[in-house]
Order: C-alpha cells, then structure tokens, then sequence
C-alpha cells in the first residue's frame, strides 16, 4: 500500500474534492429540479395542471364555461327527476307552489 494513500494509488484529499464536488453539483442538480414546472392538459385542453418539481401543484385551469354547462345540466336533471317522482304522488296535477 502506498504511503498516505489507498490502494490503487488514489489520494485522500483527491477523493474528498471529488466527493465536494459531487455534492455540490447533486444541490445545484436539485434546485433546478424543484424550481423547473411541469404541465399536462386533458379533454382537448379543457383542463391544464402544473405541478413544479417539488411535486407541488402551482396552477390549474379549468374551461369556465364547460364547468357552467354541466352544472346547469345536472340541475335540469334533477329538476325533472324532482317534477317526475312529485307528478307520481299528485297525478301529474300542477298545484302552485309545491314544485
């Protein structure tokens, strides 16, 4: 074995800068890891996530007038669900003000 040394001829101080080196290069590698953002969309573009590289979530969008749509649709639904199962117990007879 060589004096001061490993085997193989390597060098103690030789192999702590290396190791230096790789730590730093490994934070700065993370850092920009976490501040690059990622997104992916979905129906066509209707709905738009961004998470960042945290795996923190920093925006969604969602097409206003498609959340409007289906929200009024499933109140007609069940409004006509409602007139449906009143119009069984009253004959289908239209009295003011209970439906």
């Amino acid at each position: 074995m060589a004096r001061g040394g490993f085997p193989g001829g390597g060098n103690m101080n030789s192999m702590m800068k290396k190791v230096q080196k790789m730590q730093q290069e490994m934070a700065r590698t993370q850092q920009e890891i976490e501040e690059k953002e990622f997104s992916s969309t979905a129906g066509g573009g209707v709905i738009e996530a961004v998470v960042n590289g945290k795996k923190e979530v920093v925006k969604i969008k969602i097409d206003e007038d498609l959340v409007v749509a289906a929200i009024n649709d499933a109140l007609k639904k069940a409004d006509e669900y409602s007139q449906k199962e009143m119009g069984k117990l009253t004959g289908n007879i239209n009295i003011p003000g209970l439906m």
